[in-house]
């Protein structure tokens, strides 16, 4: 089986993505040019396609709409129906639907990260696993799903695609294009390749029919760009110096803001985003090309990440999530390092506040670690900051880098800022307390649950939790995962000896556990609004014989938190 590559009008999409109460945007890539149109709720919105890179999308804002009330929707381009597609592939599938948000109902999420675009074929599955999402698909398409079941949000923390890891098809592309021999090789080199890549990642019939109907937040890791993308300033400096790497980053910067970031905006997030403004303010038939504007912007943030912000929040019913983008914002002078720069910490800062019924904060890398890999990175960030003298500094760099160091643990700067602003919000000085602050992660290919100890808050305080659910399809070996379970226990004795007879390294202010995990299964996990707590459940897919369009979910795990 390989990737079944959309034809016709509708290259790519449709993808639900920002939905609130009264307002939602539909995010299309077409063939041609020309006027995209949705219709639904008993109304037609239209939006022009603009164009980057030779390619054509449009983004729909549909607003003026109330509260809870849910629509079937049809999209057509140039007055021609493109979606539903008539196709057999399609045959069997629900139609895509709008439902808008209703602040008095209780959030469910779904998250996860880390996902590979191989095929769902036998092949594929042996290597990478069942899809998580595609199984998820696959059960809500059956006829016996019930509207209570359905998330309000998927929330995608990274790794949606690797641009370092390529798949056959997409290694097939880029020799249609380039020689493999020549740098970056396998890797993708530009926009071009970009488009593809998500090309193979969303054209799934089943995935593309559930990101149809399923609205999505996204955040992006280091493997949409490249693995350890901003670990620290001399990774930096070497990457900067390779003669591929500024159209590897421009593209990656410029195809993220097409493809993911623009659907994370709410409308009017949108009305104040510099290049929508070019799109939304092109007067005449023709089509915006944004090409030279997106590239010279991509260009400018990845120099000067202060100049725009990834990170962006939602509400949900009487809940918000935070998504901070903890990677392309990040200070790496040693000796003052953070994980997010003074623009970034001070709008976090204002976002994190109490006065909802939880308080959801996404980060693709997970703000709690395992506490003796928590002190472990720690440790190496003293160490790479001189507090131990210039050859130790030399040999902490390296092992920083040859084994990942680079987690908000190894940012104690913003780590502890972080801290001290969620814990303010759990005991009641930023607003009426949470039921819960909970973080939602990914990246480390395992899922778990962590939790500050309760006695270490304030009297009264929120529960201070973080869910992590990686990966959604690209499972770690066996034998990585014995040794990754291993060392998260082993350490935390050795390293706390450390940290406790020395004064160069910041001790944790609260103490936290690992209370439920690790899994290492291919999962998407959903959590659900019970009043002050939630219940959390991880969610697996599972193929039957040759079954392969029919994958079936399975519970991993099931936490509730009260």
């Amino acid at each position: 089986m390989t990737t079944d590559v959309p034809e016709g009008p509708l290259v790519l999409g449709p993808l639900l993505r920002y939905v609130g109460e009264t307002s939602a945007t539909i995010w299309v890539q077409t063939r041609d040019a020309g006027t995209v149109e949705v219709e639904a709720f008993g109304r037609t919105w239209q939006a022009r396609t603009f164009g980057a890179h030779g390619r054509h999308y449009a983004l729909v804002v549909l607003d003026g709409l109330e509260a809870g009330a849910s629509s079937d929707y049809v999209v057509r381009i140039a007055g021609e129906q493109v979606w539903p597609e008539p196709e057999p592939r399609y045959a069997g599938l629900p139609a895509s639907r709008v439902r808008l948000l209703r602040r008095s109902e209780p959030t469910r999420l779904t998250f996860g990260s880390c996902r590979t675009s191989v095929p769902h074929d036998k092949e594929g599955n042996a290597s990478n696993g069942v899809d998580a999402l595609r199984a998820m698909a696959y059960h809500l398409s059956r006829p016996q799903r019930q509207a209570e079941e359905w998330p309000h949000l998927v929330a995608f923390l990274g790794d949606q695609v690797y641009a370092d890891e390529t798949s056959e098809e997409m290694r097939a592309y880029i020799a249609s294009r380039r020689s493999l021999d020549e740098p970056p090789g396998e890797e993708l080199k530009d926009y071009d390749e970009y488009a593809h890549l998500y090309l193979l990642a969303w054209s799934d019939p089943l995935n593309r029919w559930l990101l149809s109907t399923l609205p999505s937040a996204m955040i992006f890791d280091d493997h949409d760009i490249r693995d350890d993308w901003n670990t620290s300033l001399s990774w930096h400096r070497e990457i900067n110096a390779k003669p591929w790497w500024h159209d590897r980053i421009v593209g990656g910067l410029a195809s993220y803001w097409v493809y993911q970031h623009l659907g994370n905006l709410s409308p009017d997030d949108l009305a104040g985003d510099e290049l929508w403004q070019l799109v939304a303010g092109h007067e005449g038939d023709d089509e915006v090309d944004l090409t030279e504007a997106l590239d010279a912007f991509a260009e400018r943030v990845d120099r000067r990440p202060e100049t725009y912000r990834w990170s962006y929040s939602r509400d949900l019913g009487e809940s918000r999530l935070v998504v901070v983008d903890s990677r392309a914002a990040r200070v790496l002078e040693p000796g003052h390092r953070s994980i997010l720069d003074d623009d970034e910490m001070a709008w976090l800062d204002q976002q994190l506040r109490g006065d909802v019924d939880h308080l959801f904060v996404g980060t693709s890398l997970p703000f709690l670690m395992a506490q003796g890999i928590h002190d472990l990175e720690a440790i190496n960030e003293a160490m790479a900051n001189g507090a131990w003298g210039h050859r130790v500094a030399v040999w902490g760099e390296k092992m920083r880098r040859a084994i990942d160091l680079e987690h908000w643990a190894a940012f104690q700067e913003g780590f502890q800022r972080v801290m001290g602003m969620v814990t303010e919000v759990a005991g009641g000085r930023r607003g009426k307390r949470p039921g819960t602050i909970t973080f939602l992660s990914g990246d480390v290919h395992n899922s778990y649950v962590t939790e500050i100890t309760p006695s270490s808050l304030e009297p009264g305080s929120s529960k201070v939790v973080q869910l992590v659910c990686s990966p959604i399809r690209n499972p770690l070996p066996r034998k990585v995962r014995i040794a990754q379970a291993f060392l998260g226990k082993r350490l935390a004795r050795p390293m706390e000896l450390v940290v406790r007879h020395t004064d160069k390294v910041p001790t944790a202010p609260y103490p936290w556990t690992v209370t439920h995990g690790p899994w290492f299964d291919n999962t998407l996990a959903t959590l659900e609004v019970r009043g002050r707590g939630l219940v959390v459940r991880w969610d697996a897919g599972e193929v039957h014989g040759e079954r392969y369009d029919q994958p079936d979910t399975r519970q991993v795990a099931r936490v509730a938190i009260s």
